[in-house]
């Protein structure tokens, strides 16, 4: 397992089968019920009418179409991790429901597939079928023939990707190679974002990515553009960040990475930001944040309405999804 410090890191910024017929929908009107006060900005709130009623909710991946969306969603000291779905039918998003797959184990980090047939996830659920204990993180998919159809059972990517360390956060190009998070030995306790080959065949030994992005501290987190053109992760408490994990960019030049650069106080926040996630037919980054703008006043607070406003607004330091406009920052 993971040093205290990894498990820290990735917790705690740690199938869809057939659609139902009649999905449950959630009218915009009810987002006037979270009376959600936040400050205008690039970076907005998504969907705050369903995510405003969770305290803790991340990783975030959506189809191309922004009618199929995936998240985790875990308890507020994190013993419970699932993969849950909404849809979009006449523009509105439906109410949340375990994925198929997921709800049994310790399930996070989905990730659709270019093409939208494959979903990926992190998972400690037994390899054997015929076992019921857990064991560290591997990656994991659910398949399917057309994106219409049911997924598949879930699948261990198996060796190399995954080994007797935990391996985290799959993101996939559309030529397959496969990048994620991990821990290694004679890595002194610190996440590293690797990248396995696909050779046409089968995966090809992991490597860690080069220095443009891998430091030696920690970096977690990894969205992969299809053409792999660039890379967005998380950094944690980098010289250059301005909260205690930060969303980097590096772009691939001549087959090599740059030097990542800090996304800036457009996108980041005093808090932790990670798990990004970019549609690129709409030019959207979705994100995780624990940001808050809630105020503590000089003159402190008399008005219980006022108070409870301020605690349960959207950025109120409660783990949420948000999304920004991708072609203000690349």
């Amino acid at each position: 397992m993971k040093s205290t410090l990894t498990l820290t890191l990735c917790v705690l910024l740690f199938n869809c089968n057939t659609k139902p017929e009649q999905p449950e929908v959630i009218s915009s009107e009810k987002e006037d019920a979270f009376d959600i006060a936040y400050k205008e900005g690039a970076v907005t709130p998504f969907a705050p009418e369903i995510f405003s009623q969770f305290i803790n909710v991340r990783d975030f991946t959506v189809n191309s179409e922004e009618d199929e969306a995936y998240f985790t969603l875990l308890s507020p000291a994190r013993e419970l991790s699932v993969i849950m779905y909404i849809q979009k039918e006449d523009a509105i998003w439906s109410s949340p429901k375990i994925a198929d797959f997921s709800g049994r184990y310790t399930d996070l980090e989905p990730f659709l597939s270019p093409d939208g047939l494959r979903l990926y996830f992190a998972s400690n659920r037994p390899v054997s079928k015929d076992s019921t204990n857990v064991k560290d993180f591997d990656i994991w998919y659910v398949e399917r023939d057309k994106v219409d159809a049911k997924w598949s059972q879930p699948i261990n990517a198996g060796t190399p990707v995954n080994s007797s360390f935990d391996e985290f956060y799959p993101s996939v190009a559309s030529n397959k190679n496969l990048y994620f998070t991990a821990i290694k030995e004679n890595m002194n306790g610190q996440d590293d974002i690797f990248m396995s080959t696909w050779n046409g065949t089968t995966y090809e030994t992991p490597v860690a990515l080069s220095a443009g992005v891998n430091t030696e501290g920690a970096e977690f987190n990894a969205f992969v553009a299809p053409d792999e053109s660039f890379i967005l992760f998380s950094g944690w408490r980098r010289p250059d960040g301005i909260g205690s994990g930060d969303l980097y960019i590096s772009k691939r030049v001549n087959g090599e990475w740059q030097t990542a650069t800090n996304l800036g106080e457009t996108i980041n926040s005093k808090q932790t930001d990670y798990c990004p996630f970019v549609n690129l037919e709409t030019e959207t980054l979705y994100f995780t944040s624990r940001r808050t703008h809630v105020e503590k006043k000089d003159s402190g607070y008399t008005d219980t309405d006022e108070l409870l406003k301020q605690i349960n607004r959207y950025d109120n330091g409660a783990s949420r999804i948000y999304k920004a406009s991708y072609s203000d920052i690349h």
